[in-house]
């Protein structure tokens, strides 16, 4: 997998951040640097981690299921991405205040589980998961502050688009990955 598609990814795994991000702008008369690095270093620490528990998991099992590895990637980022674009659609999420330790926590495993099914495909894949884990953590990081700044000034204009995006990008990686297979 090249640094194109890496970057790819990662930008489509922030987007689910990056949404919870503009509504928590919006909730924030005065925005602060405290609240930029909270929700930067929440959802980029989780979005980080998660990639490497699921290629822990991945790699335990990669030998049982290396014959159907293209096919699980391809299920698990097409369903992650067609459930961003669902969840964008049906604008059911609501606007929270709250910069306190447990909601940031919720939040940050909530728009992370994506990443977790990412890096047991990324096992499958042979993906350098730390440099993963890396350009994921930072690219989340960076689009959550962005987020936020955004939401504080332009509102929820942007949100369901960012989401929608990001599951189709996910959607092309994963078509993408099963055509090299199927091709090879």
């Amino acid at each position: 997998m090249g640094i194109l598609e890496l970057m790819l990814i990662a930008v489509g795994l922030s987007m689910d951040a990056f949404a919870v991000s503009v509504g928590k702008g919006l909730s924030v008369r005065q925005l602060n640097a405290r609240h930029g690095l909270s929700v930067g270093m929440w959802f980029g620490g989780f979005q980080a981690l998660m990639p490497l528990v699921g290629y822990g998991l991945g790699a335990a099992f990669a030998s049982v299921v290396s014959r159907f590895d293209h096919w699980i990637s391809f299920l698990m980022l097409g369903f992650i991405g067609i459930n961003m674009i669902r969840e964008a659609c049906s604008g059911d999420e609501e606007i929270n205040p709250d910069f306190s330790l447990r909601t940031m926590f919720v939040m940050a495993v909530a728009t992370s589980i994506d990443a977790l099914a990412v890096g047991i495909s990324f096992a499958f894949l042979g993906v350098n998961i730390l440099t993963a884990a890396a350009v994921i953590g930072v690219t989340t990081f960076l689009l959550s502050v962005i987020g936020l700044k955004v939401g504080n000034i332009f509102g929820c204009r942007y949100k369901s688009r960012a989401e929608i995006a990001g599951g189709l990008i996910l959607i092309f990686i994963g078509v993408k990955i099963l055509i090299e297979h199927l091709s090879a």
